[in-house]
Parts: C-alpha cells; structure tokens; sequence
C-alpha cells in the first residue's frame, strides 16, 4: 500500500529569505532577481591559494556540530612575524546566511589580505530552529576553541603556525555585530589567557527596540539587504519565545541589559552607514558606550545602506559602493594595526 506523502503547508514568508512551514521545516533557497542570487551561495573552501587567500573549514566540535572557515593570506613563512585573528560572526538577523556564503568570501579576503591577518568565521545556528542564545553560545564556543588552541589543548596547523593569540578581534555584520558584543561581555568574565581580546569590530549592528525609530521609518532605507518586514520577521523568530525587541541581544543599552559600565569591554570600531535602516538604534549605542566610558571609535560610509559592503551587484555598478567600501576596509585595517 502507497501512503501519499504529507504536503507540509506554509505559514511564514520573510522577503525572498526564508520560509516556513506548519512542520517546523525552513526553506532558505534564495526568491529573489535571480542575479543577485550568486551572493547567497557557497564558496568551497580551497587550501592553494586563490588571489592571494586560502582557505579551510575546521570541525571544532564533533559532538555539537560547530565548526569554521579559516582564511590566512599568502605570503606568510614560518619564521616571521605572528598574525592577528579576527574571530567572525556572520550577519542574518539570526535566521539566514552562512559563513561560506560570497558575500562573506568576497569581503573577508579582501580583509585578510588588507589586514595580513587570520579569519576564522564560526558558522552559526540560526533560528527558528535554534532561538537565541544560540548563535552567541556558537560564537563564545569559538572563542573557547581558540582558547583550547592557544593552550595547546587542541590543534589547527594555520593557527598553530600563524596566530598570534595576544591580538583576537571580534568582528560581525549586522547580527554579528551582536554577537561581537555579547561574546565581549562573556569574555570580559572570564580568563581566557593566552587569548587576549585585542578589539572588537561592529559593521552595522543589529541594534533595534521594540519602539520604532525615525530611521527604520524611512522607506528609502529599505533594501533587499534589510527590510523593516526583515527587522521584525527575523528578530520575531530569533529571539527567545515571548522576548521583544528589547531584549539585551538586540538592545543591549536597553533597562533590561547589563549596566554597559559594569562591563569589561575591548576597545571597539562601530562602522555606520548613512541610510541604514537601523542606523538611530545604532547611533543610541554608541552613545551608551561613551557614557559608560567604553573605549569606541566610529567610521561612517556616506550614501550607501544596510551591510552595502557585502552586495557585490550594486558594488560592481555604483562608483561610490566601491570607493566606500575601500574606505572601509581600510578603515578596519588601521583598527586593527592599532590594536
């Protein structure tokens, strides 16, 4: 006897993103203009070195699944000088993307390059499956395992070889940009030696609060990057059931968060960009920071949106994407030279 398969109904849509079905099961095959889809798919890894970058995907932990892309710059020999390490946390409202993604590949190598540093970039769970905490439990796991490297506890010859564990920075797009901030705040509780948190990078957190702000009313700041439909959808999925955007991952200058002055916190880089959506929550904490006597620093890209700098469709067609995305790089890479 033929049982006739269950059709599985859809219940959610958020842009051309991500679906969801009455079975719990996601879609997150891309929906939108079919040349923009090529930024959304997987770059394998490759350990010979293309356009002076290679790169490997590591298991870090067996037993939960966690595991990263390494990117190291060519050039570098074994008796010179160490590397620093720039711990990445990719973008996604949480919900979509991954760190082999091109959009990820096409900055980060350039950054790698740049910077002559280290990227490892944690692939994260994403929700609904897996509601927050747990991209930051992902996140802090991976600097735990940089710890365990450091130690000699554990084992990557790239990083063996290469890193200098004095210099970890933390850096995250959009979401990630959260999580640069909550691995900080664990961090700064616990010991982590040899590691040392050199600095954190924020490129365009994913700040936002349950109020709406004059930024996110802007229509002319939407984007397929970032919608206000995406803001609330995604965090809707992300955050833990019966949280509002005020939440302390999504506001963490919010009365719900930790005092930002009882924090032990690294110096951190907040890149803004002139027309993005969430740009006032991101402004407030900024503020929050200085008032709490953080040591911040703030670069701005003028006339562009939302994470631009991963978009490379409008980076190959507007001169002025391109032009502010090498300000940026650059801008990132003194941060890191400083520090």
């Amino acid at each position: 006897m033929v049982h006739e398969e269950m059709k599985k109904n859809l219940v959610d849509q958020v842009s051309c993103w991500l679906k969801i079905f009455d079975d719990g099961s996601t879609d997150r095959t891309w929906m939108g203009p079919p040349e923009f889809e090529f930024v959304a798919k997987p770059v394998p890894a490759h350990e010979e070195f293309i356009d002076g970058v290679a790169t490997r995907d590591v298991a870090v932990d067996e037993v939960s699944g966690l595991s990263v892309r390494i990117y190291i710059p060519e050039g570098i020999s074994m008796d010179g000088p160490k590397l620093p390490v720039l711990l990445h946390f990719h973008g996604g409202g949480f919900c979509i993307s991954q760190a082999d993604w091109y959009m990820y590949y096409q900055v980060y190598t350039q950054l790698v390059r740049s910077a002559q540093a280290i990227c490892v970039s944690v692939r994260l769970r994403l929700a609904p499956e897996h509601r927050l905490p747990a991209a930051c439990d992902d996140g802090y796991s991976a600097l735990c395992w940089l710890r365990s490297v450091a130690q000699a506890k554990s084992s990557e010859p790239w990083l063996d070889a290469h890193a200098d564990f004095n210099r970890v920075f933390l850096i995250g797009d959009s979401s990630g940009g959260n999580l640069v901030h909550e691995v900080a705040a664990r961090a700064g509780s616990e010991r982590l030696d040899p590691v040392r948190l050199a600095g954190g990078v924020l490129l365009h957190p994913g700040f936002a609060k349950a109020e709406r702000t004059k930024s996110e009313l802007k229509k002319e700041n939407e984007s397929p990057f970032l919608s206000l439909e995406m803001v609330d959808k995604f965090l809707a999925l992300a955050l833990p059931i019966g949280s509002s955007k005020d939440h302390p991952i999504t506001y963490p200058m919010g009365p719900n968060a930790p005092p930002l002055d009882e924090l032990k916190l690294p110096p951190f880089l907040v890149a803004l960009a002139e027309l993005d959506l969430i740009l006032d929550p991101e402004l407030e904490y900024i503020e929050a920071l200085k008032k709490a006597g953080k040591d911040v620093e703030i670069f701005n890209s003028y006339g562009v949106g939302h994470c631009f700098h991963l978009n490379k469709v409008p980076m190959e067609m507007d001169p002025q994407n391109v032009a502010q995305r090498e300000l940026l790089i650059a801008a990132v890479t003194d941060f890191i030279k400083r520090h």
